[in-house]
């Protein structure tokens, strides 16, 4: 049996890790590759394995960093089942949609300035056409009930509270030849141990191989109080000065989160009459599907909609969702206070470059960071205070107030990841790979679990195989 880290190694986007044995070949979750736009179209276009000779894939969550070279790989000769939880196939339905039109977009605009140098076109990475055949390809399965995937690969979802629909992936394996099982756990991206919205993630007492997440490996996060006492202040301190709160947020998980604090702070009156506005057509689709599943909502909302006599966490009077572009536009004339949420959450693509482009250089707006941005991102550069940046070509002064708020990652942060560990057998345990990780993250868990008493933790780097 063998394992090939082929994306999330030493960084945190392109998730993508390579299961052989009994001569089959499963792939754990197919990411896309997010950073610098030079390297993002090569490495995305070309898989470090033929996809013809992948017999099955194992999707642990919707996000574009795990889900988002699906189509790709597809379309590239990939014939198998895509494994998956029922609600990430119904956020799969939307964001790869989404993804195939970004991709189209792209492409068209890099396009037009290969013609005037000269240079021939480029074809999209997929398309719309090729992320719908995609879909027919995803099987989705319940929590807790075991599939076999492949020859010798038995697969079972637990949730692991990131996203809603995210899964840990159980993986018990069997090698036909020697007789020889393992037990490998897949964290995928666990969640926070108290989510405003979903339930914890579940916890494995027993695994030979972990494969874990380890984003925010080196540091710990604000409680979701101590996040929302800030959001109230950020709103209320750029109303009175007449502004607007800009959101780059993810639109799966972050921007449901937020509509819901936001609901909370304007039942509780916390925070001014202001209009909140979630311009972005895959947000409004993906809220769609997190009201269609209710029964990943904790206690904590159940006693929300009691106690307030609201229907719907995601609903209030001063909420407006924007599917269409006339209206995106139209808020550039809103003078009065208002908060927008929009994606792309690292600010990389999307409406939200439209919005920062409208309000970047006026100080009475304030540009509100509130999930992980990787390097070399538009979104990464605001947070690190760079006071002039460029946007679609253009160099725009950053006059806004920039803020951060860490308290709504989805991910877990240090004390999280390590008690998520804890509950694992050492004496069985004999490896865990850390991924998901920017190289500073992961090794600072790696030397903290060591000192834990695990034995053998590593940080595996990019086309790194481990044989066992």
């Amino acid at each position: 049996m063998r394992i090939t880290f082929f994306g999330a190694a030493r960084e945190v986007t392109g998730s993508m890790h390579l299961i052989e044995i009994n001569g089959k070949r499963v792939l754990l979750d197919c990411g896309l590759f997010q950073g610098r736009r030079a390297d993002t179209y090569e490495r995305n276009l070309h898989f470090p394995v033929d996809p013809a000779t992948v017999d099955a894939l194992v999707l642990s969550h919707a996000h574009i960093d795990h889900s988002g070279n699906i189509p790709n790989l597809c379309k590239n000769g990939f014939t198998g089942n895509i494994w998956c939880t029922s609600a990430t196939r119904n956020l799969c339905t939307y964001m790869l949609m989404d993804s195939g039109h970004i991709q189209e977009q792209d492409v068209k605009y890099l396009n037009k300035h290969r013609a005037r140098n000269g240079e021939p076109p480029v074809e999209p990475l997929y398309t719309q056409a090729d992320a719908r055949r995609s879909l027919e390809q995803f099987v989705s399965i319940g929590f807790h009930r075991p599939i076999l995937v492949a020859d010798g690969v038995e697969v079972t979802f637990f949730p692991a509270g990131h996203i809603l629909g995210a899964a840990s992936v159980q993986v018990d394996l069997r090698e036909s030849a020697t007789g020889k099982s393992w037990r490998l756990v897949f964290s995928g991206d666990i969640g926070r141990a108290s989510s405003p919205i979903l339930f914890p993630p579940e916890r494995f007492a027993s695994a030979d191989i972990v494969i874990m997440e380890s984003t925010y490996g080196d540091r710990l996060h604000e409680t979701y109080e101590g996040a929302r006492k800030k959001l109230r202040e950020v709103v209320n301190r750029t109303a009175r000065k007449r502004g607007k709160v800009i959101i780059p947020a993810f639109a799966v998980g972050r921007t449901q989160e937020l509509v819901y604090a936001l609901n909370q702070l304007d039942a509780d009156g916390d925070i001014p009459n202001v209009r909140v506005f979630v311009d972005s057509p895959l947000a409004v689709n993906a809220t769609d599907v997190f009201r269609m599943h209710p029964e990943a909502w904790n206690e904590e909302v159940q006693n929300f909609l009691v106690e307030d006599r609201r229907k719907s966490p995601f609903d209030y009077p001063g909420i407006e969702y924007v599917r269409d572009v006339r209206r995106s536009k139209q808020l550039n004339f809103i003078h009065d206070p208002a908060v927008i949420i929009s994606a792309n959450g690292m600010a990389e693509n999307g409406r939200i470059l439209h919005h920062l482009k409208n309000n970047i250089e006026d100080a009475r707006n304030s540009i509100l960071i509130v999930s992980f941005q990787a390097e070399e991102t538009l979104g990464r550069k605001l947070k690190d205070g760079q006071k002039r940046v460029r946007i679609f070509g253009e160099a725009y002064d950053v006059h806004a107030s920039v803020e951060s708020i860490d308290g709504y990652s989805a991910h877990a942060d240090q004390q999280e990841l390590v008690a998520w560990a804890d509950g694992l057998d050492r004496q069985r345990l004999q490896r865990i790979f850390l991924v998901h990780g920017e190289t500073q993250a992961a090794e600072t868990l790696q030397h903290l679990l060591q000192s834990q008493g695990f034995a053998k933790v590593s940080v595996p780097a990019r086309g790194d195989s481990i044989e066992f």
